[in-house]
């Protein structure tokens, strides 16, 4: 029988374009706080957070770094006149290494899986190039279009510098394409979070904007645990839901990255643990879900695909510590204290949380998977907080106001 509430319409409503946020407030920590807390809204500020946790709360960061990942090549010029442009975004690593910290450090040459604007400009082998300054010498980068189905691209540069190097000297920030508007100088230091240090996203885990050192210290005053995972956002998490059914959306796949530590704080069931912002809840959940898969294959790859929660033959009677501690043993049996994996998790409702207690999170689109996500989260109940927040003129999107969703 086929589920009504998971069609698409569902989880639509009305957001006019003045209520999107197409730049960041003047601070960080000056935004509003909504709070949602068994069923009752109060208007707060961001500041306020550190008195709002439950007791023994531990905060999930997610710690990845956005990269310039728009690069721009021009076509040699003709008699016609100045030749395309090519806009290319970085999406993932191929080669030398599909791991984000391991492809970023590489020098000389990789492979990426790109978007690409006016690929049908540009011929397959094809070699774009570009001069640029990086570390005070001048380096030549090439572009060649390697896979035009895949849209694999090839870069070489001639120097004895790391990717990271060259992006950050050649790219610009992506900033959501419903913002409408070209970068300002402005936007590499706010569309980053504070505490952003592994590079490898090209969107920003946007609830973590809010923060800033006067706030995290306060929390920590406060002794709030802090658990600093990574996510690294792709550009799929903008990806519109084309199909009624939800179930049926192509959802986009990411790269996690925990450690030893990560696993054993959230093994502590005494805690409160809330995430901070959607890829936060996306990995502990994903986390979850890997235990379980390692109980029925102890050498599991670590992914999660899109509907595993949802399958039948997926166990589901494991505790948060019983899985958790499956993924610790499967650290000791790889002798590691980091894994690296990929999830396509899809939160939606009738999604039952094996992790997370709380969320803060910006206001998301309509009829996107973050929206259906909170739905999965708070019930109903999210239908009566975005009206709230459009009757109280919050602002919306990626450089809005925020929440703390607290459903019990």
């Amino acid at each position: 029988m086929k589920d009504n509430s998971l069609r698409l319409d569902f989880y639509d409503y009305d957001l006019p374009e003045e209520r999107i946020a197409k730049y960041p407030l003047a601070q960080r920590d000056q935004s509003k706080l909504l709070l949602y807390q068994s069923s009752i809204i109060k208007d707060q500020r961001f500041l306020d957070l550190p008195n709002l946790l439950p007791a023994n709360s531990c905060l999930c960061f997610n710690n990845t770094q956005v990269i310039p990942a728009r690069l721009f090549f021009r076509k040699p010029s003709t008699e016609q006149g100045l030749g395309a442009l090519i806009e290319i975004l970085l999406l993932h690593p191929i080669k030398p290494s599909s791991v984000m910290s391991e492809a970023m450090s590489t020098q000389h040459s990789v492979i990426w899986e790109c978007m690409i604007g006016n690929l049908r400009k540009w011929k397959s082998e094809q070699v774009l190039e570009q001069k640029l300054i990086v570390a005070n010498q001048e380096v030549t980068l090439q572009a060649k279009l390697v896979d035009n189905t895949q849209k694999l691209v090839q870069f070489n540069w001639d120097a004895e510098i790391s990717f990271a190097q060259i992006v950050e000297a050649a790219g610009k920030v992506p900033l959501p394409p419903y913002l409408n508007r070209e970068n300002t100088a402005e936007d590499r230091q706010r569309y980053q979070t504070v505490y952003a240090q592994n590079p490898g996203a090209v969107a920003a885990p946007t609830a973590g904007l809010h923060f800033t050192e006067k706030v995290l210290n306060q929390l920590k005053q406060k002794r709030v645990n802090f658990n600093e995972l990574t996510l690294h956002v792709g550009a799929g998490t903008f990806q519109p839901i084309k199909e009624n059914d939800v179930k049926q959306h192509n959802m986009h796949s990411e790269q996690m990255v925990v450690s030893r530590g990560n696993i054993e704080q959230l093994l502590n069931p005494e805690q409160t643990i809330i995430a901070v912002g959607t890829t936060s809840m996306r990995t502990l959940e994903s986390l979850y879900w890997y235990g379980v898969k390692l109980s029925q294959e102890p050498n599991a790859d670590f992914q999660v695909d899109k509907l595993y929660p949802y399958q039948d033959d997926a166990p589901k009677h494991f505790s948060r510590v019983e899985s958790l501690q499956n993924v610790l043993n499967r650290m000791d049996r790889l002798g590691t204290n980091t894994l690296v994996g990929e999830t396509e998790i899809f939160i939606f409702p009738g999604y039952k949380f094996r992790v997370c207690q709380g969320l803060i999170t910006n206001f998301h689109q309509p009829k996107s998977t973050l929206i259906l996500l909170i739905a999965a989260f708070v019930g109903e109940g999210w239908r009566k907080i975005y009206q709230h927040a459009l009757d109280n003129q919050y602002r919306f999107l990626s450089y809005g106001d925020s929440s703390l969703l607290i459903p019990s």
